[in-house]
């Protein structure tokens, strides 16, 4: 199995791992030191030699920090994980923050000992998070030290070592544009921005400029890897040559000059030295990037990573892909929900859900010869309670039954060479309470109202975020994360800088593909989310407007538990859009299933309402 189910948070370990780093403190000159999730290609899944805050605190989800002062500590997170890292950490050593309502600098502002010393590793925070920890620390006398090594790797004796990962070439039927193509733009946005080069320290900018993929991560199938592109001459790749075969080389070298990642500090030194003018994207590259520009007399331009805006902008052949594997994701999920719904009441529990969820992947990409080739993210399947932590993980340990008048909420996606595939279904278990099918159609309404949304050119994702609420918000309820993300072409599930959430400041543009996934949780009782991917499509005319306009089409394929529907409570045009939404379902899907035993469930599935 890909996944693994094995309890990877040590809370209990925490309190001597902490000590461990203050004994350092003063060899350091430092009097705390904070410790991000994100590596140091500030990732937001990591490889598992870089897994400190996990390793130093317990605590496992994919955003957070801590800050561990002499005498106390406190790990931020943010609302989707709040009750995990409660669950996860040791309550006598860290305080909790919510990062949100209280980020580290507001915190450092009122908090902070007057003249305290900071300590942090720059390659593993952005320049802004940098300048705001600096602001807050200046009000109270003190200030940041730039470590020289990592802090916790200096007391983490079996650290893992760095991946390996194999380098693939993405095929140009996928990619849909050539990497010398890609690269050509890159250099021209070299010279229309006045720099000598554009510096590329987002794994996933290098993959899909020069249409690779790699194995370094469980989830996001990018080679960790940094790239230079000047605005003349020949780009310079900076990745371990271990990960390049005899093809990937060959192919590379075509393009670009390879040199292994220790030689990234001299190169970034060589451009300041010679006193370049250098672009770098401050959210996306590490402090320690501009830096070392800085500190060899070059001049760092700060704007947005080049290849950003292009990745999130899927062309017609990457649209047309993730299309095709859409279907296929679609028809293993129906397998694994026929399945499940033909399970004795109370007897299938959570870690069962996923690993045969995961078996109906990989068994229909053998079918339809698009394997699968990893989760897109370790599957969400809470069951109850569980199911009302927003990022709930299971282990051996919080595993348990599917219970009769319980739901279960699958949160999960697949990785294929063609696409990438993200998808949360809510299921019922039996007959469950009215209550949960009124938050369930509530949350149903606001998943509804995006996908049938159309909007003018200029539109951000905060803008119509609300639409997905409206219905909670008229109830009195409300969700702790965002309506969706961006996502990738066989890349990260989760990418910028398209979103819809209450800081989503991209507008949205022909060609992005983004979640579009409102929930509810109740702490302690159960969860609901509902997600299918959607695509922004070209301006379109509506009768009797003026203007065209953007809209939505649904990627996904997979029916909606109508037995946790109330009917009520649609109006007659979310009546329709369900029922036809089932229509396509059914139509698209059922080809792919054959004779299949759940093809005869999937015609129930998706019977109108």
């Amino acid at each position: 199995m890909l996944q693994s189910f094995d309890v990877l948070s040590s809370p209990e370990q925490a309190a001597g791992r902490v000590a461990r780093l203050r004994a350092r403190f003063d060899e350091w000159g430092v009097d705390a030191i904070a410790v991000p999730r994100s590596d140091e290609y500030l990732g937001e899944y990591v490889p598992e030699c870089a897994e400190r805050l996990a390793w130093l605190t317990g605590f496992t989800g994919s955003a957070g920090l801590v800050l561990v002062l002499r005498d106390s500590a406190e790990i931020f997170v943010d609302g989707r994980y709040s009750a995990q890292a409660r669950a996860q950490t040791d309550a006598s050593v860290f305080g909790c923050q919510d990062m949100v309502a209280t980020p580290l600098s507001a915190w450092l502002e009122t908090h902070a000992p007057d003249g305290m010393r900071l300590g942090i590793d720059p390659w593993t925070w952005p320049t802004g998070s940098v300048r705001r920890m600096e602001a807050a620390l200046a009000k109270t006398g003190g200030s940041l030290v730039m470590l020289e090594h990592n802090p916790v790797d200096a007391v983490w004796s079996d650290r893992p070592h760095p991946p390996l990962g194999e380098v693939t070439i993405q095929p140009l039927d996928y990619a849909g544009r050539p990497a010398r193509e890609k690269l050509e733009t890159m250099a021209q946005a070299a010279s229309d921005a006045g720099v000598r080069a554009v510096v590329l320290a987002d794994p996933s900018s290098v993959a899909w400029t020069f249409n690779i993929r790699g194995q370094d991560l469980p989830s996001t199938p990018h080679p960790l890897s940094r790239a230079i592109i000047p605005a003349k001459g020949r780009p310079v790749v900076f990745i371990d040559k271990r990960k390049t075969g005899i093809e990937a080389e060959a192919y590379l070298t075509q393009l670009a000059d390879l040199k292994p990642p220790s030689d990234f500090d001299d190169a970034l030194r060589a451009l300041g030295a010679s006193g370049s003018v250098v672009m770098v994207d401050p959210d996306a590259a590490s402090h320690a990037i501009p830096m070392l520009i800085a500190e060899a007399g070059g001049t760092v331009k700060q704007a947005q990573d080049p290849a950003r805006l292009p990745r999130a902008i899927k062309n017609p052949a990457e649209i047309a892909a993730s299309a095709s594997v859409h279907c296929q994701d679609g028809a293993a999920m129906v397998r694994f929900l026929a399945w499940l719904d033909a399970q004795d009441p109370g007897s299938v529990d959570e870690i069962s859900a996923a690993q045969h969820l995961e078996e109906c992947r990989r068994q229909m990409g053998e079918t339809l010869q698009m394997p699968l080739k990893a989760l897109s993210f370790d599957t969400i399947s809470g069951s109850g309670p569980n199911a009302a932590i927003i990022h709930y993980r299971v282990n051996t340990t919080t595993n348990r039954r599917l219970q009769p008048g319980e739901m279960l909420l699958v949160d999960s996606g697949g990785q294929y060479v063609a696409g990438t595939t993200d998808i949360t279904r809510t299921i019922a278990s039996g007959e469950v309470p009215d209550e949960q099918k009124r938050f369930f159609t509530l949350v149903l309404k606001g998943m509804i109202a995006i996908s049938e949304l159309r909007f003018p050119e200029g539109t951000r994702g905060m803008d119509i975020d609300p639409f997905a609420r409206l219905a909670l918000w008229q109830a009195g309820a409300d969700f702790a994360h965002g309506t969706g993300h961006g996502v990738g072409s066989y890349l990260s599930v989760h990418e910028g800088p398209q979103s819809i959430s209450k800081r989503g400041m991209q507008e949205l543009l022909p060609g992005m593909i983004l979640s579009n996934e409102p929930g509810y949780y109740r702490d302690g009782a159960f969860g609901i989310r509902i997600e299918n991917l959607v695509t922004v499509h070209e301006p379109r005319e509506i009768e009797g407007g003026d203007k065209p306009m953007l809209g939505f089409e649904t990627l996904t394929l997979c029916p909606i538990d109508t037995r946790l529907v109330v009917a009520e409570m649609l109006n007659s045009s979310e009546r329709a859009w369900l029922n036809a939404y089932h229509a396509r379902v059914r139509r698209e899907l059922a080809p792919l299933l054959g004779g299949d035993p759940a093809a005869q469930w999937l015609d129930q599935a998706t019977a109108a309402i």
